[in-house]
């Protein structure tokens, strides 16, 4: 559907504005889909994020500045993050041996169940959006956001 009839606007826009409506439109019903997924599971989209970046680090811990620079949110408070997962024991939270003013983040085991559950559910979720595009469209549509996002 055209983002003028979404909107209900009678007014002729341009361009520039029709892509800026468009992929916060976009990104909105991607959100609330998404959000119906987690919501079950008493999870925030970041503190998913915060899971998945944990996940990532294989064992090993991360500080709170490397999951703070892989946030796709840049304007997440990692510390109220990690300390909701800390209530609910999909993490660990320790003073870095070495260096006592770094804190040291890992996964918990439940952490890592609930993922495994939440995967499929994220990738069916992923592929059901990605239908309508063939595979050329998906890479031509991931180069021009990429290329849109870089400002001069």
């Amino acid at each position: 559907m055209e983002i003028e009839k979404i909107t209900k606007s009678n007014i002729k826009m341009d361009d520039s504005k029709k892509i800026i409506l468009n992929i916060i439109y976009t990104q909105n019903v991607i959100t609330d889909k998404f959000n119906e997924i987690i919501k079950p599971y008493d999870l925030s989209s970041e503190q998913y994020n915060v899971l998945r970046i944990l996940r990532g680090q294989k064992g090993s811990p991360a500080n709170m500045s490397i999951i703070q620079e892989r946030m796709l949110s840049k304007n997440s408070n990692t510390t109220r993050l990690i300390d909701k997962l800390l209530l609910k024991e999909l993490v660990t939270r320790e003073v870095c041996p070495n260096n006592r003013r770094k804190i040291e983040v890992l996964i918990t085991n439940k952490g890592l169940e609930l993922l495994k559950i939440l995967d499929p559910k994220v990738a069916e979720n992923e592929n059901q959006f990605a239908e309508n595009l063939s595979s050329d469209e998906k890479i031509k549509l991931n180069a021009l956001l990429e290329k849109y996002r870089t400002l001069k």
